[in-house]
């Protein structure tokens, strides 16, 4: 989508909503035309809904695109209808067959067709990113006439449907997305070119579509007023990069954002008398961890279970959530959040490392280490859930100190930290985040067996990948629900990933809104269904 010069101008000055030129019938015009956002998006590296794989973004791809299926609070469980109005077996048991929503029109006002989400499936599948891991039970996409496709399955029993919820899933607009690069066959990987182009742009069909993106600025969207569901009460969308708790406070008690998401409890605390604004609350499917190499070439203690045992007891999780979050979070024992399938708050209390210092005492003694050793801890220079990584980091660091586990802090721009993690290059514990691309205990499990193991050098033994194909495709709930116990009691014992905190999503919001719809479905709000008071 090409804008005009003035077009442009006047996008950025209703987006600008605080611009002291401008005049107070012109403000508050722009305040009921434009929703601004207050959020810290530094982890933000791309809108490429096929190469996203991290916490904020998702929020803009599923305000700029739609899937086959969605979530609607609080039920994550059974999904809804989306640009699929039905869904089925198909014949011989080997997949699903979706027949599409008729009518439907991307921005660019041309008709969605089944030919668009085969495009949008190849293209995930072909380029091979993290996100195709997510959906790695489909084989292939078969269209079957203009208005019904089928997902043709490796794995029958696989729980794909949950899957295909989250915005990896994202139906694209093949002819644009053709003409700015994309590939979708089996060499994509390498050839195609859409990335950079889908990073300023978006070929959706939802409620809004990306005009722009400055890192560490501002993200700016646009109504799309072909929006089958209807049209957004607001013209345009800017999401204010704020990554401080103080500065996001300050905005939406002036007014300058309709939405605070990263406020510190005493923030929170101090919004309660504000007339003009109300803490929207939920719980999440989010946590917050602390993952450990075992790799002794990075730090040989850590390599030793014991000593990872002994880390896992000095921590002071009760801390943490009432100090720090103000009671504003539970704790899953591992990768399996509180809500979902085999995992309860009495669940973790049996399973999950809690604090005992003599116990971590005694562990290192065992483990050749009663004077302690030296480690690393890297974070980013970003806050999640209402907590700056630093303070929580500082917080491990002192709870560490009580067993003379001595740590360097180690802060870093977000992107750099992933990068090393990812690669496998962390030099000990890394502090990061999980929120689900998709509520599926599949991928939770999954992530940790075939990935998130890999990068904190730990060989998962074939048992381990056994273990989450038959408690993922298990059918009857109590088998389930058994063979995930014992799922997460082995890998609370591998002692690679503890579990911090769940936290409970608390935003302060202007009561100009009437409508905010929380999610927990991996995208935190669904914009495209705000609306004004």
């Amino acid at each position: 989508m090409n804008l005009s010069r003035r077009d442009m101008a006047r996008f950025l000055a209703g987006g600008a909503v605080a611009l002291p030129l401008m005049s107070g019938q012109a403000q508050a015009q722009s305040r009921r035309d434009t929703l601004v956002i207050g959020l810290d998006t530094s982890d933000t590296v791309t809108f490429d809904p096929v190469r996203q794989a991290q916490y904020t973004p998702p929020m803009t791809l599923a305000a700029c695109y739609d899937t086959l299926m969605t979530f609607e609070a609080p039920d994550y469980i059974n999904p809804k209808p989306a640009l699929a109005t039905s869904w089925a077996r198909r014949p011989g048991g080997d997949g699903w067959r979706l027949i599409l929503r008729q009518e439907v029109k991307f921005a660019s006002g041309n008709m969605m067709t089944a030919e668009d989400v085969k495009f949008s499936f190849d293209r995930l599948i072909s380029m091979k990113e993290q996100t195709q891991v997510y959906i790695k039970a489909i084989d292939r996409v078969e269209i079957v006439d203009a208005n019904t496709i089928d997902l043709v399955l490796n794995s029958p029993n696989a729980p794909i449907l949950p899957i295909l919820c989250n915005p990896a899933c994202a139906v694209m607009e093949k002819a644009v997305l053709l003409k700015n690069g994309a590939v979708s066959t089996a060499d994509a990987r390498e050839t195609d070119k859409a990335t950079e182009w889908l990073n300023g742009n978006s070929a959706g069909t939802g409620a809004f579509r990306l005009v722009r993106w400055e890192r560490n600025s501002q993200i700016m969207l646009q109504r799309n007023p072909h929006h089958w569901r209807g049209q957004s009460p607001f013209e345009r969308v800017v999401i204010r990069h704020l990554s401080d708790s103080a500065a996001q406070v300050l905005a939406v008690r002036r007014g300058d954002v309709h939405a605070a998401f990263n406020l510190i409890p005493e923030h929170i605390a101090s919004l309660q008398s504000d007339t003009n604004v109300t803490i929207d609350k939920l719980p999440s499917l989010d946590h917050v961890y602390m993952a450990l190499t075992q790799n002794p070439a990075a730090n040989p203690a850590l390599a030793k279970k014991e000593v990872r045992h002994a880390i896992g007891m000095a921590i002071d999780y009760d801390g943490i959530i009432s100090n720090l979050l103000g009671g504003a979070a539970t704790r899953a024992a591992h990768f399996l959040p509180v809500g979902v399938t085999g995992s309860t708050p009495e669940i973790a209390k049996q399973i999950a490392f809690h604090q005992d210092l003599e116990k971590a005492r005694e562990l290192l003694k065992f483990a050749g280490l009663a004077d302690g050793f030296e480690m690393e801890i890297a974070y980013g220079n970003a806050a999640v859930a209402g907590v700056s990584y630093q303070v929580l980091a500082q917080k491990i660091q002192s709870d560490l100190g009580r067993v003379n586990i001595r740590v360097k802090l180690n802060p870093m721009d977000q992107v750099n930290l992933r990068t090393i993690y990812t690669t496998g290059k962390m030099a000990g514990g890394v502090l990061t985040f999980w929120n689900p691309p998709a509520v599926s205990n599949d991928l939770w499990a999954s992530a940790v067996v075939e990935r998130v193991a890999k990068r904190v050098g730990w060989e998962t033994p074939p048992e381990m990948t056994a273990l989450v194909k038959s408690a993922s495709e298990a059918q009857d709930v109590e088998q389930a629900t058994a063979l995930w116990i014992e799922w997460q009691k082995r890998v609370v014992d591998q002692a690679n990933h503890f579990v911090l905190f769940q936290p409970t999503y608390q935003v302060a919001v202007r009561k100009s809104i009437k409508t905010f719809p929380l999610t927990a479905a991996g995208w935190q709000l669904d914009i495209g269904k705000v609306t004004l008071a």
